[in-house]
């Protein structure tokens, strides 16, 4: 005989009571992980020194180093760019030549746009639409879609590009690769002004 704790109408009232307590245990856990998980604001970095000015830092020659990882952290291509920057007032050209290990070759032209207030935008041939960022402080950050030839193909992939300026000659970027939202590797590079 079953105890009258367990007979139906008890058995669902304790059911909804543990799923409502479960339940406000997931929503709860979620909001922490989701929070934990949210992406830093460029202005987190407003305080940071040397205040970055794209204008001053991408004028003249560069040269940066970088590697590209997939997304267990696996170094799949080395590569140097060779790069010259020029502005005319808020507009600016970045001329990039990349040398990558398997002995390939690529260039990219970016056309950027000091739109105030450290905004910036960006064109590109290989990317679609617009790249948008803003700086705060030494860091820079920017979104855009890159379209990524992959085995005959074009992937059009989203970069969320962040950069940190160290010194007046060396800054840092990283950029993570994504698509539907999966997450495929990261770009690494060092920057080094001449």
């Amino acid at each position: 005989m079953k105890h009258a704790l367990f007979s139906s109408p008890f058995l669902s009232l304790r059911r909804l009571c543990m799923g409502a307590t479960f339940a406000a245990f997931l929503a709860a856990f979620l909001a922490v992980f989701l929070v934990g998980c949210a992406a830093p604001s460029v202005q987190e970095y407003a305080k940071e020194r040397p205040v970055l000015d794209l204008r001053q830092y991408f004028n003249g020659p560069l040269t940066a180093h970088g590697i590209f990882t997939d997304r267990s952290g696996k170094v799949v291509k080395r590569f140097k760019v060779r790069m010259t920057g020029r502005w005319n007032g808020n507009e600016g050209v970045l001329d990039e030549h990349f040398d990558y290990s398997d002995g390939s070759t690529q260039q990219r032209v970016w056309r950027l746009t000091h739109l105030g207030e450290g905004r910036y935008s960006g064109k590109a041939d290989d990317v679609v639409g617009e790249a948008n960022g803003q700086t705060a402080g030494n860091a820079f950050h920017w979104n855009y879609v890159l379209a990524l030839p992959v085995d005959g193909r074009v992937w059009n992939v989203s970069m969320d590009d962040w950069m940190y300026q160290m010194d007046d000659r060396i800054m840092l970027n990283r950029a993570a690769m994504s698509k539907f939202g999966v997450h495929l590797g990261d770009i690494t590079l060092t920057f080094i002004k001449e």
